[in-house]
């Protein structure tokens, strides 16, 4: 298996404004302790890819996860916006079509693609605002959400609910016009092939390394440091060494690189059984999820 010296986690957010305090980045190296890059700080997306842009100049071997996914799904219709003449064949033209109709908006926000006619018919905005081809219930899933459900290994959301606290579609698509940018020089796991040095992207859920810190279902959030090194043990890692309350968001980072640390090295990550070439040209999977 590829060899990493630095493992990254980014938690991610889809709010609008200049800065957003749901950002958090960690990085954990060796066998030490994950720590915050800039703690106390609060992100800007810009900020977040300039770090990135950097990385991947400097060619540093990292693997980077980030919360937000990379794509929609696509296998059950055989097509992200079915309907749409303009529904794009693959996941970076999907990309460049989130940009394109985005490109006005300030600070990678997303509302000039929610805004065209045709995009909006397969989203749910709000209550009782919904498109005409949001599927009902929960929304489409693509096939790794799917087998996440199956296998229990987590209960994720349709990415095309932009609706309460859990949904991660505002937050995907601003990750999209950031992946936008930083494709091909930093690839993407699994759409690229691993590559034998240098960083790699990869799609993360917070919310399977908090199982794998054994933090039960349905409670995934830590907001104590306490609690955040009992976790951290379970994976094998130094403590952070932080007292009193915390942000959910830095200790979904910190966790997050532990685990990705923790896990890097198992074959089976990197070869989940449902996992394709169509599926990684299209929807991506979820690292981790097997």
């Amino acid at each position: 298996m590829r060899r990493f010296a630095y493992f990254a986690a980014i938690d991610w957010s889809g709010a609008r404004g200049p800065r957003q305090r749901g950002i958090a980045l960690a990085v954990a190296s060796g066998t030490g302790a994950p720590e915050l890059q800039r703690p106390g700080h609060v992100w800007s997306r810009a900020e977040i890819l300039a770090w990135l842009q950097d990385v991947a100049a400097s060619g540093t071997d990292m693997l980077v996860g980030f919360d937000f996914s990379a794509a929609f799904a696509f296998a059950d219709c055989g097509g992200y916006f079915p309907e749409w003449d303009e529904s794009p064949a693959d996941i970076t033209r999907l990309w460049a079509l989130v940009e394109q109709l985005a490109a006005a908006d300030p600070h990678y926000e997303i509302g000039g693609f929610l805004a065209h006619p045709e995009a909006r018919r397969h989203f749910r905005h709000a209550q009782g605002d919904v498109g005409d081809l949001f599927a009902p219930g929960t929304g489409r899933l693509r096939i790794v959400e799917q087998h996440q459900r199956a296998t229990k290994q987590a209960a994720s959301v349709s990415n095309f609910n932009l609706v309460g606290a859990a949904q991660v579609g505002k937050a995907s698509l601003a990750g999209m016009r950031l992946l936008h940018r930083l494709h091909p020089m930093m690839p993407l796991w699994p759409l690229d092939p691993v590559p034998t040095s240098g960083p790699l992207l990869a799609e993360i859920y917070t919310g399977v390394a908090a199982r794998a810190g054994g933090i039960a279902a349905g409670r995934s959030k830590i907001r104590d440091g306490r609690a955040l090194d009992i976790a951290l043990a379970a994976l094998g890692s130094p403590p952070a060494g932080r007292t009193g309350p915390m942000s959910d968001h830095s200790c979904d980072a910190l966790l997050t690189a532990a685990w990705l640390r923790s896990i890097a090295g198992e074959a089976a990550a990197w070869s989940p059984s449902p996992l394709n070439a169509a599926l990684a040209r299209t929807e991506g999977w979820t690292f981790g999820v097997i």
